[in-house]
């Protein structure tokens, strides 16, 4: 009888902790992500919702819930939420906690499910013109009408994807569009439509269905739970802070290039290493540190960028001819610059590889043809005045050649004119020379002359002998 009752409390015993183990890997695997869209839909929200979509995907959350707030903001930052929302499989939803006005309602629409907190209104999206500065204004009728068939395209799309009335959703950006239905005027001709949540969860149609609303729920905590997450394991994302400071690096992104370009370009004409190179690292930091907040990439083209550095270095002061290494160590920085544009997200069987990577074709290739451009130029301009200044002087390392002042070092320069070595590689237009007994760094002026020719000095670049080929 005492063997069969200990068996029994066994069994009972492992049978609640079994239960209790299912149940907390159940807890764990069902995960729901609470995303803030709320005050104006502007630039530093895009870094916060791209931040929580993928978050959410690499737990692989089921839910995402959306916490509505906002009387609206830009269009084209809409479409590039909308489009990232997009990017979650699980199933989307959006609490209108008290109000979702204009591009909140666009995005709002963009989801699976619409649910209203009590006394909450959602709508009133038509397009408005903002003066810089200044508030709303009226738009000429003609860009009115083109705006408002662009927006009702773009969302009547998603409207349509998630099963919404798109003569609803019509009713609140065309202020021309007439709403009827079962014989009851929702919108007249002039207005624009506007719901509470009462309205939005009202029944019409048969079989009857709601307007836009799923139905009222008097807190978020009480949504997730009504969708079947009450306990599961819920992480809400919230803005940092830096989301804004992201933004403002992405818009300097070419500047930080060229300044990053030039910085590196000077060091590399002057001797020793100062304050030329410590300015084109901080801006190529700030230009990667930039992508790598608003969620875009990871450390990772950090690395590559600085091994593609390291490659270059070797080429022109370890190895110089040697092409393979100058070819490799461009290549490495072309692929880390652009790939720091690149946003990229979670592998998940439901997102084949291609839909993995969203590339913003025309904004990478505006960024690189400015910074190109304006790389070339300054690169001109320095190489023809630099030199003459004396700032130049300030930044020539006194002590790099072993000569006490810039004086004995340009002293030097003029005695070493006309002096006649041979060529230890091939100048493209770089590469370097025997003197003597020394070998130095030289360079042609532009014409490239093979290894064993001999050279003689006509001037200087910088530190850097200029040579032409003697007959």
């Amino acid at each position: 009888m005492k063997l069969r009752l200990i068996i029994l409390c066994f069994v009972s015993g492992f049978t609640a902790f079994s239960c209790s183990a299912v149940e907390r890997a159940q807890r764990s695997e069902r995960r729901v992500y609470v995303l803030p869209i709320r005050e104006e839909i502007a630039s530093p929200l895009v870094y916060v919702v791209r931040r929580g979509v993928k978050e959410a995907m690499q737990a692989k959350a089921g839910l995402l819930v959306l916490d509505m707030d906002t009387n609206g903001g830009r269009v084209d930052v809409t479409e590039e939420i909308i489009e990232i929302l997009n990017k979650f499989k699980g199933q989307t939803v959006t609490y209108v906690n008290r109000k979702a006005f204009s591009a909140g309602a666009f995005i709002s629409v963009a989801t699976q499910k619409i649910y209203m907190a009590p006394q909450s209104v959602i709508g009133a999206a038509a397009p408005m013109l903002m003066i810089p500065g200044g508030g709303p204004t009226e738009i000429p009728q003609t860009v009115e009408a083109k705006l408002t068939s662009g927006i009702r395209a773009l969302v009547r799309a998603n409207a349509e994807k998630n099963g919404y009335n798109v003569d609803v959703v019509e009713a609140m950006i065309d202020k021309t569009k007439r709403l009827e239905i079962d014989g009851e005027v929702l919108n007249d001709k002039g207005q624009i439509l506007t719901l509470t949540n009462i309205q939005a969860e009202k029944k019409y149609g048969n079989p009857p269905k709601p307007l836009l609303s799923s139905g009222t729920v008097e807190s978020l905590e009480a949504l997730v739970d009504l969708l079947g997450y009450g306990n599961a394991q819920r992480t809400d994302v919230e803005p940092t802070g830096v989301e804004k400071l992201a933004s403002w690096i992405h818009a300097i992104s070419p500047l930080l290039l060229i300044i990053g370009v030039i910085g590196l370009y000077i060091e590399f004409k002057t001797p020793g290493f100062g304050l030329p190179g410590i300015v084109g690292i901080a801006a190529f930091a700030l230009y990667f540190l930039g992508g790598y907040i608003a969620g875009l990439s990871g450390m990772e083209w950090l690395v590559l960028f600085i091994l593609g550095l390291v490659l270059l270095a070797l080429e022109l002061f370890v190895f110089p001819g040697t092409a393979l290494l100058g070819f490799a160590g461009a290549l490495c920085l072309l692929i880390a610059i652009v790939m720091a544009m690149v946003d990229i997200y979670p592998s998940t069987p439901e997102l084949p590889g291609p839909m993995r990577f969203h590339v913003p074709v025309r904004e990478i290739v505006r960024d690189l043809s400015i910074a190109l451009a304006g790389s070339l130029v300054a690169a001109w301009i320095l190489s023809r005045f630099l030199p003459k200044t004396a700032i130049y002087e300030a930044l020539v390392s006194r002590s790099a050649s072993g000569e006490a002042s810039v004086v004995a070092q340009q002293a030097q320069q003029s005695r070493n004119l006309g002096e006649v070595g041979t060529t230890t590689s091939g100048l493209r237009p770089g590469g370097k020379a025997r003197f003597g007994e020394e070998i130095i760094d030289v360079i042609s002026q532009g014409e490239m002359i093979p290894k064993g020719s001999r050279v003689k000095i006509i001037g200087y670049s910088g530190r850097e002998p200029v040579v032409e080929a003697v007959p």
